[in-house]
Protein backbone atom coordinates (compact mmCIF):
# COMPACT_ATOMS: atom_id res chain seq x y z
CA UNK A 1 0.00 0.00 0.00
CA UNK A 2 1.05 3.40 -1.15
CA UNK A 3 1.77 6.24 1.53
CA UNK A 4 -0.59 9.39 1.84
CA UNK A 5 1.61 11.68 1.42
CA UNK A 6 4.85 12.35 -1.29
CA UNK A 7 8.09 13.21 0.76
CA UNK A 8 8.53 16.95 -0.42
CA UNK A 9 11.79 18.42 -1.67
CA UNK A 10 13.20 21.24 0.17
CA UNK A 11 11.67 24.66 -0.34
CA UNK A 12 8.31 22.80 -2.05
CA UNK A 13 4.86 22.61 -0.26
CA UNK A 14 4.02 18.72 0.85
CA UNK A 15 1.71 17.34 -1.76
CA UNK A 16 -1.03 15.08 -0.93
CA UNK A 17 -1.53 11.78 -3.12
CA UNK A 18 -4.29 9.50 -3.20
CA UNK A 19 -3.22 6.24 -1.93
CA UNK A 20 -4.16 3.34 -3.83
CA UNK A 21 -4.25 -0.62 -3.73
CA UNK A 22 -1.03 -1.72 -5.36
CA UNK A 23 -0.31 -4.68 -7.56
CA UNK A 24 1.20 -6.55 -4.75
CA UNK A 25 -1.60 -6.39 -2.39
CA UNK A 26 -4.07 -7.00 -5.51
CA UNK A 27 -1.87 -10.23 -5.95
CA UNK A 28 -2.77 -10.75 -1.99
CA UNK A 29 -6.32 -10.78 -2.59
CA UNK A 30 -5.76 -13.04 -5.15
CA UNK A 31 -4.26 -15.48 -2.87
CA UNK A 32 -6.54 -15.06 -0.57
CA UNK A 33 -9.60 -15.61 -2.84
CA UNK A 34 -7.50 -19.20 -3.46
CA UNK A 35 -7.18 -20.80 -0.20
CA UNK A 36 -10.68 -19.55 1.38
CA UNK A 37 -12.95 -18.26 -1.00
CA UNK A 38 -15.99 -20.03 -2.98
CA UNK A 39 -15.46 -20.88 -6.00
CA UNK A 40 -18.09 -18.14 -7.16
CA UNK A 41 -15.45 -15.44 -5.66
CA UNK A 42 -12.88 -17.05 -7.83
CA UNK A 43 -14.99 -16.68 -10.98
CA UNK A 44 -15.61 -13.05 -9.73
CA UNK A 45 -12.12 -12.13 -9.65
CA UNK A 46 -11.05 -13.55 -12.59
CA UNK A 47 -14.08 -12.29 -14.29
CA UNK A 48 -13.87 -8.38 -12.86
CA UNK A 49 -10.02 -8.36 -12.22
CA UNK A 50 -8.07 -10.41 -15.11
CA UNK A 51 -10.08 -10.19 -18.18
CA UNK A 52 -12.12 -13.88 -17.67
CA UNK A 53 -15.08 -14.99 -19.42
CA UNK A 54 -18.39 -14.53 -17.94
CA UNK A 55 -19.53 -18.43 -18.16
CA UNK A 56 -17.29 -19.66 -15.64
CA UNK A 57 -19.03 -17.16 -13.38
CA UNK A 58 -22.41 -18.33 -14.59
CA UNK A 59 -21.78 -21.99 -14.36
CA UNK A 60 -20.48 -21.80 -11.23
CA UNK A 61 -23.91 -20.02 -10.14
CA UNK A 62 -26.20 -23.11 -11.62
CA UNK A 63 -25.46 -25.60 -8.40
CA UNK A 64 -27.31 -23.07 -6.71
CA UNK A 65 -30.29 -22.66 -8.53
CA UNK A 66 -33.36 -25.04 -7.62
CA UNK A 67 -35.82 -26.04 -9.80
CA UNK A 68 -38.30 -24.20 -8.81
CA UNK A 69 -36.45 -21.48 -10.31
CA UNK A 70 -35.24 -19.73 -6.93
CA UNK A 71 -32.18 -20.05 -5.27
CA UNK A 72 -30.83 -21.27 -1.96
CA UNK A 73 -28.23 -24.06 -1.27
CA UNK A 74 -26.26 -21.63 1.17
CA UNK A 75 -26.05 -18.86 -1.78
CA UNK A 76 -26.64 -16.62 0.82
CA UNK A 77 -23.82 -17.69 3.20
CA UNK A 78 -26.29 -17.72 6.28
CA UNK A 79 -29.13 -19.40 5.15
CA UNK A 80 -27.76 -23.01 4.97
CA UNK A 81 -30.54 -24.99 3.74
CA UNK A 82 -31.03 -26.49 -0.05
CA UNK A 83 -34.71 -24.36 -0.33
CA UNK A 84 -35.38 -21.20 -2.35
CA UNK A 85 -35.35 -17.86 -0.19
CA UNK A 86 -36.12 -14.09 -1.38
CA UNK A 87 -33.01 -12.65 -0.59
CA UNK A 88 -30.31 -15.21 -2.09
CA UNK A 89 -32.60 -14.57 -5.26
CA UNK A 90 -30.92 -11.19 -4.91
CA UNK A 91 -27.67 -12.07 -5.23
CA UNK A 92 -28.12 -14.24 -8.14
CA UNK A 93 -29.70 -11.04 -10.35
CA UNK A 94 -26.32 -9.22 -9.24
CA UNK A 95 -24.42 -12.19 -10.19
CA UNK A 96 -25.73 -12.37 -13.24
CA UNK A 97 -25.32 -8.82 -13.91
CA UNK A 98 -22.19 -8.63 -13.09
CA UNK A 99 -21.48 -11.35 -16.09
CA UNK A 100 -23.42 -9.39 -18.22
CA UNK A 101 -25.81 -11.77 -19.04
CA UNK A 102 -29.30 -10.33 -18.79
CA UNK A 103 -30.82 -12.39 -21.11
CA UNK A 104 -30.26 -15.45 -19.16
CA UNK A 105 -32.86 -17.91 -18.93
CA UNK A 106 -32.66 -18.22 -15.47
CA UNK A 107 -34.19 -14.82 -14.78
CA UNK A 108 -37.34 -15.37 -15.91
CA UNK A 109 -37.27 -18.91 -14.01
CA UNK A 110 -36.91 -16.13 -11.11
CA UNK A 111 -39.37 -14.02 -11.68
CA UNK A 112 -41.93 -17.38 -12.10
CA UNK A 113 -40.75 -18.13 -8.85
CA UNK A 114 -40.75 -14.78 -7.33
CA UNK A 115 -44.36 -14.74 -8.30
CA UNK A 116 -45.54 -18.07 -6.47
CA UNK A 117 -44.10 -16.49 -2.97
CA UNK A 118 -45.21 -12.85 -3.26
CA UNK A 119 -47.64 -12.23 -0.18
CA UNK A 120 -50.95 -10.88 -1.12
CA UNK A 121 -49.91 -6.51 -0.49
CA UNK A 122 -47.51 -7.31 -3.80
CA UNK A 123 -44.16 -8.07 -1.83
CA UNK A 124 -42.21 -10.30 -1.39
CA UNK A 125 -41.27 -11.52 2.28
CA UNK A 126 -37.91 -11.21 4.18
CA UNK A 127 -37.74 -14.96 4.35
CA UNK A 128 -40.31 -17.81 4.34
CA UNK A 129 -41.13 -20.31 7.24
CA UNK A 130 -39.41 -22.79 5.86
CA UNK A 131 -36.36 -21.44 7.34
CA UNK A 132 -37.12 -23.35 10.63
CA UNK A 133 -36.28 -26.61 8.93
CA UNK A 134 -32.87 -26.02 7.89
CA UNK A 135 -29.43 -24.21 9.61
CA UNK A 136 -29.43 -20.48 9.70
CA UNK A 137 -28.11 -17.45 11.31
CA UNK A 138 -30.64 -16.67 14.29
CA UNK A 139 -31.37 -13.30 12.89
CA UNK A 140 -33.72 -15.43 10.50
CA UNK A 141 -36.77 -15.04 11.73
CA UNK A 142 -40.86 -14.84 10.22
CA UNK A 143 -43.65 -14.83 11.32
CA UNK A 144 -46.45 -18.29 9.88
CA UNK A 145 -47.41 -16.00 6.98
CA UNK A 146 -45.10 -12.95 6.62
CA UNK A 147 -45.80 -10.12 4.96
CA UNK A 148 -43.95 -8.41 1.83
CA UNK A 149 -40.65 -6.18 3.18
CA UNK A 150 -38.68 -4.03 1.10
CA UNK A 151 -35.72 -6.45 2.03
CA UNK A 152 -35.56 -7.89 -0.46
CA UNK A 153 -38.46 -6.55 -2.82
CA UNK A 154 -37.12 -3.25 -3.39
CA UNK A 155 -33.50 -4.86 -3.91
CA UNK A 156 -34.76 -7.02 -6.69
CA UNK A 157 -37.11 -4.97 -8.70
CA UNK A 158 -34.59 -2.29 -8.72
CA UNK A 159 -32.21 -5.45 -10.17
CA UNK A 160 -34.91 -6.17 -12.82
CA UNK A 161 -35.21 -2.77 -13.71
CA UNK A 162 -31.97 -2.23 -14.40
CA UNK A 163 -31.90 -5.32 -16.75
CA UNK A 164 -34.62 -3.73 -18.46
CA UNK A 165 -37.18 -6.75 -17.21
CA UNK A 166 -40.38 -6.72 -18.79
CA UNK A 167 -41.71 -9.88 -16.71
CA UNK A 168 -45.27 -9.49 -15.71
CA UNK A 169 -43.93 -9.98 -11.30
CA UNK A 170 -42.59 -6.51 -12.11
CA UNK A 171 -45.05 -4.05 -12.31
CA UNK A 172 -47.01 -5.01 -8.42
CA UNK A 173 -43.72 -5.38 -6.77
CA UNK A 174 -43.13 -1.99 -7.91
CA UNK A 175 -46.06 -0.50 -6.87
CA UNK A 176 -45.44 -2.35 -3.50
CA UNK A 177 -42.26 -0.45 -2.91
CA UNK A 178 -43.21 2.71 -3.69
CA UNK A 179 -46.66 2.40 -1.50
CA UNK A 180 -43.86 1.22 1.29
CA UNK A 181 -41.66 4.14 0.34
CA UNK A 182 -43.84 6.78 0.61
CA UNK A 183 -44.94 5.56 4.47
CA UNK A 184 -41.00 5.43 5.25
CA UNK A 185 -39.92 7.83 8.33
CA UNK A 186 -37.08 6.22 9.65
CA UNK A 187 -35.15 3.78 7.28
CA UNK A 188 -32.49 1.43 9.07
CA UNK A 189 -29.26 0.67 6.92
CA UNK A 190 -30.84 -2.58 4.98
CA UNK A 191 -33.98 -1.17 4.32
CA UNK A 192 -31.75 1.61 2.70
CA UNK A 193 -29.52 -0.31 0.59
CA UNK A 194 -32.58 -1.89 -0.84
CA UNK A 195 -34.53 1.52 -1.36
CA UNK A 196 -31.66 2.79 -3.18
CA UNK A 197 -31.08 -0.23 -5.08
CA UNK A 198 -34.83 0.52 -6.26
CA UNK A 199 -34.63 4.18 -6.72
CA UNK A 200 -31.41 4.11 -8.52
CA UNK A 201 -32.91 1.93 -11.32
CA UNK A 202 -36.68 2.48 -11.33
CA UNK A 203 -38.22 3.87 -14.43
CA UNK A 204 -40.18 6.92 -12.52
CA UNK A 205 -36.87 9.09 -12.21
CA UNK A 206 -39.00 12.36 -11.03
CA UNK A 207 -40.98 10.31 -7.94
CA UNK A 208 -37.56 8.43 -7.37
CA UNK A 209 -35.82 11.90 -6.92
CA UNK A 210 -38.62 13.25 -4.62
CA UNK A 211 -38.47 9.87 -2.77
CA UNK A 212 -34.72 10.39 -2.50
CA UNK A 213 -34.67 13.91 -1.08
CA UNK A 214 -37.23 13.50 1.73
CA UNK A 215 -35.32 10.31 2.57
CA UNK A 216 -31.73 11.93 2.43
CA UNK A 217 -31.93 12.82 6.35
CA UNK A 218 -33.21 9.17 7.51
CA UNK A 219 -30.47 7.87 5.62
CA UNK A 220 -27.84 9.49 6.85
CA UNK A 221 -28.74 8.78 10.43
CA UNK A 222 -28.21 4.82 9.37
CA UNK A 223 -24.61 5.70 8.16
CA UNK A 224 -21.12 5.45 10.52
CA UNK A 225 -19.77 8.41 9.24
CA UNK A 226 -16.06 7.71 11.14
CA UNK A 227 -14.52 5.39 8.70
CA UNK A 228 -12.23 4.16 12.13
CA UNK A 229 -15.16 2.95 13.97
CA UNK A 230 -15.83 -0.55 15.61
CA UNK A 231 -18.52 -2.94 15.35
CA UNK A 232 -21.08 -3.61 13.25
CA UNK A 233 -21.63 -0.25 11.24
CA UNK A 234 -22.50 0.64 8.26
CA UNK A 235 -20.13 2.83 6.45
CA UNK A 236 -20.35 5.68 3.16
CA UNK A 237 -19.20 2.84 1.03
CA UNK A 238 -21.03 0.42 1.90
CA UNK A 239 -24.06 2.54 0.58
CA UNK A 240 -22.26 4.34 -2.05
CA UNK A 241 -20.04 1.63 -3.48
CA UNK A 242 -19.58 3.20 -6.70
CA UNK A 243 -19.97 6.80 -7.64
CA UNK A 244 -23.07 6.84 -9.55
CA UNK A 245 -26.51 6.83 -8.01
CA UNK A 246 -28.06 8.68 -5.16
CA UNK A 247 -25.97 7.52 -2.24
CA UNK A 248 -23.19 9.02 -3.93
CA UNK A 249 -25.02 12.41 -3.13
CA UNK A 250 -25.31 12.03 0.65
CA UNK A 251 -21.40 12.47 1.35
CA UNK A 252 -18.82 15.39 0.22
CA UNK A 253 -15.74 14.38 -1.45
CA UNK A 254 -13.61 14.84 1.57
CA UNK A 255 -15.33 11.99 3.65
CA UNK A 256 -15.19 9.60 0.69
CA UNK A 257 -11.78 9.89 0.14
CA UNK A 258 -11.36 9.12 3.58
CA UNK A 259 -13.22 6.38 4.07
CA UNK A 260 -11.24 4.92 0.74
CA UNK A 261 -7.95 5.32 2.59
CA UNK A 262 -9.82 3.71 5.56
CA UNK A 263 -10.51 0.77 3.16
CA UNK A 264 -7.48 0.14 1.45
CA UNK A 265 -5.83 0.15 5.32
CA UNK A 266 -8.32 -2.55 6.48
CA UNK A 267 -7.10 -4.96 4.26
CA UNK A 268 -5.59 -8.08 6.42
CA UNK A 269 -2.15 -9.74 6.14
CA UNK A 270 -3.80 -12.50 4.14
CA UNK A 271 -5.10 -10.38 1.31
CA UNK A 272 -8.37 -10.15 2.36
CA UNK A 273 -10.95 -8.15 4.04
CA UNK A 274 -13.14 -8.72 7.20
CA UNK A 275 -17.01 -8.77 8.20
CA UNK A 276 -17.68 -6.82 11.21
CA UNK A 277 -21.36 -8.82 11.85
CA UNK A 278 -21.69 -11.73 13.67
CA UNK A 279 -20.63 -14.90 12.29
CA UNK A 280 -22.55 -17.12 13.68
CA UNK A 281 -20.65 -20.69 12.56
CA UNK A 282 -17.55 -20.99 10.90
CA UNK A 283 -18.00 -21.70 7.55
CA UNK A 284 -19.33 -18.27 7.20
CA UNK A 285 -16.63 -16.07 7.71
CA UNK A 286 -15.06 -18.05 5.21
CA UNK A 287 -17.43 -17.33 2.71
CA UNK A 288 -18.60 -13.88 3.65
CA UNK A 289 -14.45 -12.70 3.54
CA UNK A 290 -14.40 -14.11 0.21
CA UNK A 291 -17.84 -12.08 -1.05
CA UNK A 292 -16.59 -8.89 0.98
CA UNK A 293 -12.80 -9.05 -0.62
CA UNK A 294 -14.32 -8.67 -3.76
CA UNK A 295 -16.83 -5.99 -3.66
CA UNK A 296 -14.30 -4.27 -1.42
CA UNK A 297 -11.83 -4.62 -4.80
CA UNK A 298 -14.94 -3.15 -6.72
CA UNK A 299 -15.56 -0.53 -4.57
CA UNK A 300 -11.57 0.47 -4.70
CA UNK A 301 -11.40 0.41 -8.71
CA UNK A 302 -14.86 2.27 -9.32
CA UNK A 303 -13.08 5.00 -7.37
CA UNK A 304 -10.06 5.12 -9.08
CA UNK A 305 -7.63 3.63 -6.17
CA UNK A 306 -6.21 0.51 -7.77
CA UNK A 307 -2.84 0.93 -8.38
Amino acid sequence: MTDSYKTPTRGIPKVEVMKTLTTDRLTAAERFLWLNARVLERRRFQLLFQGGAAEPLTAALRPYENPDGGYGNALEPDLRGDGSQPVPAQHALELLHEAGQHDDPAIDRLCDHLTTITAPDGGVPFVLPSVRDTPHAPWWQTPDVPPGSLVPTATLAGQLHRIGSRHPWLPRATAFCWTAIDALNEVPPYIAYAVLTFLDHVPDRARAEAAFERLRKPILDSVTLDPHATGEAHFPLDFAATPHGFARRLFDDDLIDDHLDALIDAQTEDGGWTVNFPIWTPITGHEWRGVITVDRLKTLRAYGRLG
